[in-house]
């Protein structure tokens, strides 16, 4: 089990970007948060296999559909245990 924190840069707010990182983490079996940031950029906090951690980071170098991916900023973290579920943190 491993933790990945993802800053994800772009035109990544109002194109529904949260919404679909819940259901694709929830998919991969993650638990964690994303929000958005008042920059303008995604945060996303996941604990998992690292395996499904890289399918989120793959995922969210592309976004939904309408977003459009400038960077993103990757860190790999100690798993804390702290999360039960993966859900938008405001």
């Amino acid at each position: 089990m491993e933790r990945l924190h993802l800053k994800v840069f772009g035109d990544v707010q109002a194109v529904g970007f949260r919404y679909s990182t819940i259901e694709i983490a929830r998919d991969l079996g993650l638990t964690g948060w994303v929000r958005n940031n008042p920059d303008g950029s995604v945060q996303i906090v996941a604990e998992g296999e690292r395996e499904k951690l890289e399918n989120l980071s793959s995922w969210a170098s592309k976004g939904p559909p309408l977003a459009k991916i400038d960077r993103v900023e990757k860190e790999w973290k100690e798993v804390t245990g702290e999360f039960s579920t993966f859900e938008v943190k405001y």
